[in-house]
């Protein structure tokens, strides 16, 4: 799959989605978002993804959206805000509801947008030269990408809140004690550590790391009776999946489970 903004590839199971504006701190602009839509439909529905990991060209992560071209569309700003943030939310709402597990691979500083991407994510890994920040408010607009939502689910809504009155930057350490990542290393161990745990998600049980997905989604907004009942329903299903049974099986014969991803 080629695209002008991205960088796509898919290797034993694992997609790996690239940002590829280096030059431009790959910044979102109107192009990426739509290509971000269309790659996060093709993980999405093909049966060979059971991973996806998100990462960016070069030195940063992704430094949010494109002012430039903000700037440019002058009173049509609105409009062009719109376009961009819309593509990117049925993007993001792709990723957050596909069954494969999604790892944002934070190679650098991620900012606004990157920072909302970042933590929209299932997991994520960042090197320890990262930075955090939410910068929005900073040049004078609100957040978007989710994190609004995802941010206070991750941390807290006081944290939350200081971050994106504030501006607080973060440096990576403080990102993972805050739990808004799972994992920092070093620059040299950064691409050991991504591929160790797409390659580990990627022959894992792709169907119930879904209904863990679907579980957690909802679990803020349902009550105790009702969230139990939809944990009942999700085990029942999985049980009923060739993984469900390969993995009792295993558990019972004390052998290594094969994961199929069905």
């Amino acid at each position: 799959m080629d695209y002008e903004t991205l960088i796509f590839d898919k290797t034993d199971n694992v997609a790996t989605i690239t940002l590829n504006r280096p030059d431009s701190a790959n910044a979102l602009d109107l192009t990426m978002a739509r290509e971000l839509v269309d790659v996060s439909i093709h993980c999405d529905e093909a049966d060979d993804v059971r991973a996806v990991v998100i990462r960016g060209q070069g030195k940063l992560f992704c430094a949010g959206g494109d002012l430039s071209i903000m700037a440019e569309a002058g009173d049509g700003a609105p409009e062009v805000i719109k376009r961009m943030a819309g593509d990117l939310h049925v993007a993001l709402s792709r990723f957050n509801r596909m069954n494969a597990p999604v790892i944002a691979a934070v190679n650098g500083t991620a900012g606004g947008a990157g920072f909302s991407m970042a933590v929209a994510t299932d997991l994520a890994i960042a090197v320890d030269t990262a930075k955090f920040v939410m910068a929005y408010t900073n040049a004078g607009l609100s957040p978007d990408g989710s994190s609004s939502y995802f941010l206070p689910r991750r941390i807290g809504d006081r944290r939350a809140r200081e971050l994106m009155l504030t501006n607080r930057m973060l440096s990576a350490e403080e990102a993972l004690n805050w739990g808004i990542v799972n994992q920092v290393t070093t620059a040299e161990e950064f691409d050991d550590a991504v591929t160790k745990l797409a390659t580990m998600l990627a022959n894992g049980p792709t169907l119930a790391y879904g209904q863990v997905k679907a579980l957690l989604n909802g679990s803020f907004d349902n009550g105790l009776e009702t969230q139990m009942e939809f944990e009942t329903r999700g085990i029942a299903d999985m049980a009923r999946t060739e993984d469900g049974r390969e993995g009792i099986a295993a558990f019972l014969e004390k052998r290594k489970p094969d994961f199929k991803g069905r």
